[in-house]
């Protein structure tokens, strides 16, 4: 074996931090272009209403949107410094990992390269969310997998449970990478697993995730229900196995599957990474549970699982190089057309232009983010379009709330459709003087309608129909809609009177109960 693949020395390390780096300073310098996505101002909305659950997602999210505001303010840039730091950290975690798995300095900065300009995580790190701290979750137990299979050391297994724990708070499915890659090590060097430290990490895990259940529980599991409703709906595109293979390729980068592919192939029979089959295994077992069950709707949730196959593959072909005369051109060429193409698509999935701009880019260029979702849009694609208009929804509906008489106003209540339009108005209403929203979709229901007694509301997000259901009288009062907006945000905002067939909102809050 080469001595260039038994380390790296300080070149490696200079690389692989100047890449983390990179990454860090690309999201926080992007950060301000575009509006805060949807899912940002729900987690911003819940943030201001700490818990141990919510109906759609563990607390963590809603924990890292406190926290962040709390030490940081409320800028973009202060919002999305978390997540461009687990970009930075993934980097670096990839590149760990091919150390600990025996690679060299090409090797550790190939992985950390294939990390930065993988698509899937240059857009997972450009918003507040759950999807930026997963993958460092389940690369972290890989690592502490790797760690252990090396050194035996069983006190390895407090810190998995730990780190098993905590990612469970931040998304559930880090559940099935762990039941995955204990299932490998099963079946691969089963006798790490017979101790009592085995035991203890998983108790830790357990008492970490407890106060989640306890909630989920006395909640009536609500995710479920939230999941059920989903599928029955039809709300998101349903894949074959083909479309969720090709959708796997082009968030990894289109010139990564073959280093991913030959990771895969080494993790689970080259002779010099057998100890570490059990990563191949729990990826096939990750692959298999998505790919053939209700979440290959997602074909992203599957992306977290790459990192260990991108250092992997690195590995495999530092090797390839080494053991081939007259092939030593791979060693510059392929990093240097994985970081220009790996550019040339950047833009397409993160904010990086004007909206002007990216339109013409992306027809240039021919290439669209593929639609996960049945949700109109426009000639902006969801992932974009979502994060427009919100500020200007505000904006209307604080004219039509303060116009109201005093007396009118301290009883009216603002109704949000969706956990966007809540979301905003409890973002950006305060500076209005607005009150918080109330609603239906998701936890915003569990929240209830407060004080209010429902004899007034603004209702945003529904048809003239729906809202006569509920009300004698129904005005509209404004409209609302932005050029880049998704089209349901494009709607009538209404000031709801005289409530029919129920005396206060309370009353009528069970049938506002709108999971999906």
């Amino acid at each position: 074996m080469s001595t260039a693949t038994v380390g790296g020395g300080a070149s490696a390390r200079t690389a692989v931090w100047s890449l983390a780096g990179a990454k860090v300073l690309l999201h926080l310098a992007t950060a301000g272009l575009y509006g805060f996505f949807i899912d940002e101002l729900y987690f911003l909305a819940c943030g201001q209403r700490l818990a141990w659950g919510y109906v759609d997602f563990p607390p963590l999210t809603a924990f890292q949107a406190w926290s962040a505001r709390a030490l940081f303010g409320d800028s973009a840039y202060a919002i999305r410094l978390f997540p461009a730091l687990a970009g930075g950290a993934l980097v670096l975690l990839a590149a760990s990992l091919a150390r600990e798995l025996g690679g060299g300095r090409f090797a550790q900065s190939l992985a950390a390269l294939s990390v930065l300009m993988a698509p899937v995580y240059l857009a997972f790190c450009s918003y507040l969310s759950m999807n930026s701290i997963e993958p460092l979750v389940w690369m972290g137990c890989a690592w502490l997998v790797v760690r252990l299979i090396k050194t035996g050391d069983t006190r390895l297994w407090l810190w998995f449970g730990l780190v098993a724990g905590l990612g469970l708070l931040n998304k559930h499915t880090v559940a099935i990478f762990c039941a995955a890659l204990l299932a490998g090590l099963f079946f691969t060097d089963r006798k790490l697993m017979a101790n009592r430290r085995f035991f203890l990490g998983g108790l830790i895990a357990f008492v970490v995730f407890l106060p989640n259940l306890v909630w989920m529980a006395r909640h009536h599991f609500p995710h479920l229900e939230l999941l059920a409703n989903i599928r029955r709906d039809g709300r998101d595109i349903d894949l074959s196995l083909l479309q969720f293979l090709g959708l796997e390729a082009l968030f990894l980068h289109p010139l990564a599957v073959p280093l991913w592919l030959l990771g895969l192939f080494g993790l689970l029979v080259a002779r010099d990474l057998k100890r570490f089959r059990c990563l191949g295994l729990a990826f096939l077992g990750c692959f298999a549970f998505f790919a053939m069950s209700h979440g290959s709707h997602k074909a992203y949730y599957l992306a977290p699982a790459f990192p260990m196959l991108l250092a992997s593959g690195a590995i495999v072909l530092e090797r390839w190089i080494e053991r081939r005369q007259g092939w030593g051109w791979l060693r510059p060429a392929y990093p240097a057309a994985l970081a220009v193409t790996g550019a040339l698509l950047a833009p397409t999935v993160m904010p990086l232009l004007s909206p002007q701009a990216f339109l013409r880019y992306t027809e240039r260029l021919g290439i669209r983010q593929p639609r996960l979702e049945n949700r109109a849009t426009n000639a902006m694609p969801q992932f974009f379009a979502d994060r427009f208009g919100w500020p200007e929804m505000v904006e209307t509906v604080a004219r039509v709330y303060n116009a109201l008489p005093p007396e009118e106003r301290a009883r009216t209540a603002i109704f949000a459709n969706d956990y966007g339009q809540g979301g905003a108005v409890d973002f950006y209403g305060p500076r209005f003087g607005l009150p918080k929203a109330i609603g239906g979709h998701l936890t915003y229901w569990l929240w209830g309608p407060g004080r209010y007694t429902g004899e007034s509301l603004i209702v945003l997000g529904d048809e003239r129909e729906g809202v006569e259901r509920y009300f004698e009288e129904v005005i509209a009062v404004a409209e609302v809609g932005h050029s880049h907006a998704m089209r349901q945000e494009h709607f009538t905002v209404f000031l709801c009177r005289r409530p029919k067939g129920w005396t206060t909102i309370a009353q009528a809050w069970p049938g506002l109960k709108q999971w999906d």
